[in-house]
């Protein structure tokens, strides 16, 4: 702000306190002399007359509403005596000296404004408080008109920004107070910052501030300072602007990178916020640098060695590790040996003896848990371990427990679609296939013959103690009706039986339990028949001829046309042989 101000070029009239008159003021200014105005009397009408024009004369110099220069006279409990020179001072309240009154003393010069020449009480009419902001107004301005910055403290927050002190209260829009939106603005009130007006209205009394156009011009700089010396695979330091689920943006200067959260750690990380926060500083490497569109993407954990390059001799086969439980799925738990490398305990490998339904049924995250290590693979960064490998095995002396022939008993566990899984003991199990349920039923489903929970009595059939495997038979425990069958049945003899099924393609009659004959479609009748059952029905009992017998492939050929040929009446011999059945 200038420093000119229009000041009385007459300061003759200086008195010491007000309320001078017209004798007085010319004795005190040197116009009339001290003996003619003591010695020879009062001065004539001429005098008079001239004294008052250089009143007149004096007060010409100066407007009202323009700012002067004045000299405390004396300060009272709450007003200041101000002498501008004219003949009476004006009288300004202490409080518009605000917190500079205290240091006040008698003959400083302050700068006024003149309100009026003459108020009631013939007192000038002055105010510092609207010569100090005619001042401020006056600087502000001139900032304005240069294109400069202003420092401002933040005082208050108002509807859509912040009030600011800057020597006059201005506005700071919200979006002007900072690159990124502020959602806590109270936090920055008492603080000071540079600032730049971009508008201004004197007779409005307006102002509106921008901080934001300054950190722009900063940022701006730093980023062409930051992109000329930038190099993939060099190390830099930044600072956290901002963290999302996958990743946080950090700012190396006038520029942001993006450090994904797959390049934080060696090791697991389930949000970005659990190892950083906003404001953090970090160092990190620069991976990959694209200057046409200036996208940076970061790592920190490159900083660092991986550690699978060692895994494989850190972590042999047969180990035994301790770790915990960082994850769990429904096929397993995974367990993190140290940071960034983690094996995985398959649900399987939890237990010999507990059917394990879930992983969560045995550990829980944050488990600290002892395993061994069963397969390495460093390339795809695969560890696989067991936790039931602590324990001994019961498969591992299973075949002197139940060796192949031995009758056993067990606990129908589950039913599947081909066969049943019977329970022996704790962690051993053994498998009926539906073909050794039963030698004479065709069996559609295990659940034909057998219940969850049901007891049973089984033969071993066979043992693999290494892939953890035994194969039992039910129908195995009970004699096979087909040995012998050569000697019972032989071709050309007549025999009665019971019609069990129908096929398209002929019937099937049961000789005895467990042995069952197929009368061929063209073995039923001498006339060609197109379907079995306008022949013959089941649960019909018949008598048919012995056409075939295949004791390995369980199989008897049957002739009905053939024994109806013959007469259809058995012999003596045929009647022993069906008594015999």
């Amino acid at each position: 702000m200038t420093d000119e101000y229009k000041t009385p070029q007459d300061t003759s009239f200086q008195g010491e306190v007000g309320g001078f008159d017209a004798e007085s003021a010319l004795v005190a200014g040197g116009r009339v002399p001290a003996e003619t105005a003591v010695g020879e009397g009062m001065p004539g009408d001429e005098e008079q007359v001239d004294m008052e024009e250089l009143y007149r004369e004096s007060l010409e110099h100066i407007q009202e509403g323009e700012i002067i220069k004045g000299v405390i006279v004396q300060i009272e409990r709450d007003s200041v005596l101000v002498d501008v020179g004219y003949k009476s001072e004006g009288l300004i309240p202490l409080s518009e000296f605000k917190e500079g009154a205290k240091d006040l003393k008698v003959g400083d010069e302050v700068d006024v404004l003149l309100e009026s020449k003459e108020d009631s009480d013939g007192l000038v009419v002055l105010s510092k408080e609207k010569a100090n902001k005619i001042k401020v107004w006056d600087e502000i301005s001139h900032v304005y008109d240069t294109d400069g910055v202003v420092d401002g403290e933040i005082v208050g927050r108002i509807k859509g920004g912040l009030m600011v002190d800057i020597g006059l209260k201005a506005f700071l829009p919200g979006s002007q107070v900072d690159l990124r939106p502020v959602r806590n603005l109270d936090k920055l009130i008492g603080q000071h910052f540079p600032m730049k007006i971009i508008k201004l209205n004197r007779r409005r009394g307006n102002i509106v501030l921008s901080r934001r156009l300054l950190l722009e011009k900063e940022r701006e700089k730093a980023k062409q300072e930051t992109l000329a010396n930038l190099q993939e695979g060099q190390v830099v330091e930044g600072v956290v602007k901002n963290i999302t689920e996958y990743g946080a943006f950090v700012d190396l200067g006038g520029i942001d990178g993006l450090l994904h959260i797959t390049d934080m750690s060696w090791g697991r990380t389930g949000h970005p916020s659990e190892l950083f926060a906003v404001g953090d500083k970090i160092k990190v490497m620069v991976l990959k640098y694209d200057r046409d569109n200036e996208r940076i993407s970061l790592g920190l954990k490159q900083i660092s060695p991986d550690p699978w390059t060692e895994v494989d001799k850190k972590y042999p086969e047969a180990t035994q590790v301790r770790g915990k439980v960082v994850s769990i799925t429904d096929y397993g738990a995974f367990v993190e040996l140290e940071q960034g490398v983690e094996g995985l305990v398959h649900v399987s490998q939890m237990s010999w003896t507990k059917r394990v339904k879930h992983p969560s049924k045995i550990v829980n995250i944050g488990d600290v848990v002892d395993a061994v290590v069963l397969s390495v693979d460093k390339e795809k960064k695969r560890i696989s371990l067991g936790m039931k490998q602590m324990e001994p095995s019961p498969w591992a002396t299973a075949d002197e427990r139940y060796p192949v022939g031995t009758i056993v008993e067990g606990k129908v566990r589950n039913l599947t679609d081909f066969g049943a899984f019977v329970t022996l003991e704790e962690g051993i199990d053994g498998l009926i296939h539906i073909s050794d349920l039963s030698w004479s039923q065709r069996v559609r489903h295990p659940s034909d013959l057998l219940k969850k929970g049901q007891k049973v009595t089984a033969k071993v059939l066979s043992i693999d103690k290494g892939n953890e495997r035994l194969s039992l038979g039910i129908k195995q425990v009970t004699p096979d009706p087909w040995e012998g069958v050569t000697a019972k049945y032989n071709i050309g003899e007549n025999v009665k039986g019971r019609v069990v099924k129908l096929t398209n393609f002929g019937a099937f009659v049961e000789l005895e339990e467990g042995v069952e004959g197929l009368i061929h479609i063209s073995e039923l009748s001498r006339e060609r028949v197109a379907n079995p059952a306008d022949v013959v029905q089941v649960d019909q009992e018949l008598w048919v001829k012995i056409l075939k017998v295949d004791p390995e492939g369980r199989k008897i050929g049957l002739s009905l046309k053939a024994y109806q040929e013959e007469g259809g009446e058995p012999d003596a011999d045929t009647d022993a042989d069906a008594d015999r059945v």
